[in-house]
């Protein structure tokens, strides 16, 4: 009795059963190949569109959606954090560290006088808060009014820090640079009175603040500043 395997006749020749072999391990690379390559496309062209989404649907909201531009519309998500983070960075970065005035009596009454015509309208006087400060996006903060802590207005806040304010503005808050308005002994002399707004001040000082805006007291209107820039 034979050991030969036998196949039903007529039986393919031996290299035709490889080739067949073959030719189907080709295919399944080659499908598998094609389904990764789509795969891979799908993908980019998913990612592609998601990032083109994200901007264009920005600009439809621009153009066409309800912004809130008016003072008193919801603000932004996070808006005010996102504003602070890199205003302080640029602030902590520029703003002098040491001042090259010191607060005496004469500097205060100067910087009192200064802030009476160029700051009050907005930030207010001792006991006289502004009218229209409430009214304004970010609302003005009120330099003479106590807010905890012993603090008043910016008293918490490097004279530095507020030079720099002073000196730059704030764009989108109503705060102007007064770079080119005073020079920078005012700006210097203003921003140590408000640095020591949670201080004794001298009587002259304190009275000079006290009085409304329209009020002109005669004889006490400094003498004008050199430039010393």
């Amino acid at each position: 009795m034979s050991n030969e395997t036998t196949c039903p006749a007529p039986c393919p020749p031996a290299f035709l059963t490889v080739v067949a072999a073959s030719n189907l391990a080709a295919f399944g690379q080659a499908f598998y190949f094609t389904l990764r390559t789509k795969t891979r496309m799908k993908f980019l062209l998913g990612l592609i569109l998601g990032l083109l989404i994200v901007p264009v649907a920005g600009l439809l909201y621009l153009r066409f959606g309800q912004l809130p531009v008016a003072v008193a519309d919801q603000a932004f998500p996070m808006e005010r954090q996102i504003v602070r983070g890199p205003l302080g960075l640029r602030i902590q970065s520029e703003m002098p560290k040491t001042a090259p005035l010191s607060p005496s009596e004469t500097n205060l009454l100067i910087g009192a006088q200064i802030y009476r015509e160029n700051c009050a309208a907005c930030h207010g006087l001792y006991g006289r808060p502004s009218n229209f400060a409430a009214s304004m996006y970010p609302e003005a903060p009120q330099l003479w009014q106590p807010h905890g802590g012993g603090v008043v207005g910016v008293s918490d806040d490097p004279p530095g820090e507020t030079f720099w304010k002073v000196k730059n503005g704030i764009r989108l808050t109503g705060m102007p640079a007064f770079a080119h308005i005073l020079n920078d002994t005012q700006m210097w002399q203003v921003s140590l009175l408000l640095a020591g707004a949670d201080k004794p001040l001298p009587t002259d000082v304190l009275n000079l603040l006290k009085q409304p805006l329209n009020f002109d007291p005669a004889g006490q209107t400094p003498a004008p500043i050199p430039d010393t820039k």
